[in-house]
């Protein structure tokens, strides 16, 4: 009886007791490398951490394809990833959307020289445009977007190249080519690396959507649930924590929005039809 007795008060003290919080994996689809994730999320790791009271581990995915591989298989809960990649994401693994990462001045848009011959999208016909990182949604996919929302037709209107930026923005100067589509941020880059030279926005797109957090599919609705409260009630102390990695400086002055729908990026559905593929796949794969 008294053995019993004991028996009965562990049980019962073991089932007052609350149960472990479970711990949530979390991935960047264009972050390769565990030392790369620790360097840019580990601060943001411990903020998400305190704020959903679940243990929060990084896990580190070698490319997009193996994103997907990884929600589908549940090796991953979680992943941050850019419009572009997730078109595709949302047709091979459907998973559910938790917050939209806000990006200031992230649009597309077309440059050239300003004492060039090209003064105008009109200009472009006829011509050679040059298209940063293949699949980029601002250096290559915006782009052809915003020229084809004025008219111009890739490969029909006019030549388009996949280049690295900086051989591109050299072959502008020399005039091998006659406009190049690239980032705010890029511009910026560029007008600082080739001060003697001027350039000119002839073209550019509306802003981009966010960057975008999703759970996998069949993840318990209710850790959805806590993670995207997280980002509405606690985001700044969630946004300080990013911006303590360095290539993560592109959300400084950005915010989180949990109200996003999954028809925010159609346009980024447009502009894969402009370039000739479907969303079944990514772009250079």
């Amino acid at each position: 009886m008294f053995r019993t007795l004991i028996g009965a008060t562990a049980l019962a003290t073991a089932l007052a007791m609350p149960a472990m919080a479970e711990a949530l994996r979390f991935g960047v689809t264009d972050i390769e490398g565990m030392e790369a994730m620790q360097q840019e999320f580990g601060a943001f790791e411990k903020a998400l951490e305190a704020a959903t009271g679940h243990d929060i581990e990084l896990y580190a995915m070698s490319s997009r394809t193996s994103a997907v591989e990884a929600i589908n298989q549940g090796q991953v809960d979680l992943i941050l990833t850019g419009p572009a990649e997730y078109v595709v994401i949302k047709e091979l693994a459907d998973p559910v959307i938790v917050a939209g990462w806000q990006r200031p001045n992230y649009y597309a848009q077309v440059v050239v020289l300003a004492n060039g011959p090209v003064k105008s999208v009109q200009d472009l016909r006829g011509k050679r445009v040059t298209f940063g990182s293949i699949g980029s949604t601002s250096q290559h996919l915006g782009p052809a977007q915003v020229l084809a929302d004025l008219g111009l037709k890739l490969d029909t209107d006019y030549r388009g190249e996949i280049i690295g930026r900086n051989v591109a923005v050299e072959a502008l100067i020399r005039g091998d080519v006659q406009a190049v589509g690239m980032s705010e941020g890029h511009l910026k880059s560029i007008r600082e690396a080739f001060p003697e030279t001027g350039f000119t926005v002839i073209a550019r797109g509306r802003d981009l959507p966010n960057d975008i957090l999703v759970a996998r599919k069949d993840l318990a609705p209710e850790l959805i649930e806590t993670v995207r409260k997280a980002f509405a009630e606690q985001g700044d102390a969630l946004m300080a924590a990013v911006l303590q990695g360095d290539d993560n400086q592109k959300y400084n002055g950005g915010f989180f929005l949990t109200e996003i729908k999954d028809s925010d990026y159609d346009y980024v559905r447009s502009m894969y039809a402009t370039i000739g593929v479907d969303t079944k796949s990514f772009v250079g794969d």
